[in-house]
């Protein structure tokens, strides 16, 4: 395992082939950091690199450790201490937008025990899925591929409503990241995410690199995808009804 905090340059592609094609591709930058460990970068860069509790699982824990270790509590699930591997974008300037996180648990001997898929949406809403390694996360027989299968359970198009699957295809992140999430509907698949980046070591002068590079990075994300939004809808795409705002319920 490479060590961390790491910085990943990265080019993230969304492409939409039913009801209409679509594609959209920006570049940006990702951070893979042990939740244990989280990075602290001199004062004066702190504003380009901030990991907020609020901003993960309830938004109520004092640390995304503690939120993720409450939703695992609320599935019956408990890492006794493992390390957590976390993939996301940092507040930069006090803004974020994620559209995915995702968190590589372990358990104490280093055994991958699940991974979590923190889903935002651009009203707002979160949601998370618990993928277990191998295995779908629902009443059909484990698949013998490396992927994880799960039903689509949160909005997050205006232009797909809330129904078919995910294949999630996850690599803990190594010299490069790779990672693909299909969703298939009724007649086959219909959008396809992919995150394809290159380590880079989280050192100060790539964090100033590449906040130039990619300056308000996380704000650039919410609003490609806004304009995108936009496109679709000016080329007559229906939009779905929205359900309720929707957070991760907490553990009881």
């Amino acid at each position: 395992m490479n060590t961390v905090p790491a910085l990943y340059e990265s080019t993230i592609a969304h492409v939409r082939t039913a009801p209409r094609r679509h594609a959209l591709r920006h570049r940006t930058y990702l951070w893979l950091v042990d939740l244990d460990r989280p990075p602290r970068l001199p004062r004066p860069l702190r504003s380009l690199a901030r990991f907020d509790p609020r901003d993960h699982f309830t938004g109520e824990q004092p640390s995304i450790r503690a939120g993720l270790e409450a939703f695992l509590a609320g599935h019956g699930l408990r890492l006794d201490g493992g390390r957590v591997l976390m993939l996301t974008h940092a507040r930069v300037f006090g803004y974020v937008f994620n559209p995915l996180t995702l968190y590589w648990c372990h358990g104490p001997g280093g055994e991958l025990r699940c991974v979590v898929a923190e889903v935002h949406n651009t009203y707002g809403g979160r949601h998370c899925y618990l993928l277990r390694p191998h295995r779908t996360t629902g009443p059909r027989e484990p698949r013998h591929d490396d992927a994880h299968h799960v039903g689509k359970e949160f909005y997050v198009s205006p232009f797909f409503p809330v129904d078919g699957r995910y294949r999630m295809r996850l690599p803990t992140p190594g010299e490069r990241l790779d990672l693909t999430v299909h969703l298939d509907r009724q007649g086959g698949r219909a959008f396809t995410a992919t995150v394809r980046g290159i380590r880079r070591e989280a050192d100060t002068a790539t964090v100033l690199r590449l906040a130039v590079r990619h300056p308000w990075s996380t704000l650039a994300v919410s609003a490609a995808i806004r304009v995108h939004g936009i496109r679709l809808f000016l080329r007559g795409l229906p939009v779905q009804p929205r359900p309720a705002h929707h957070t991760p319920k907490k553990a009881i």
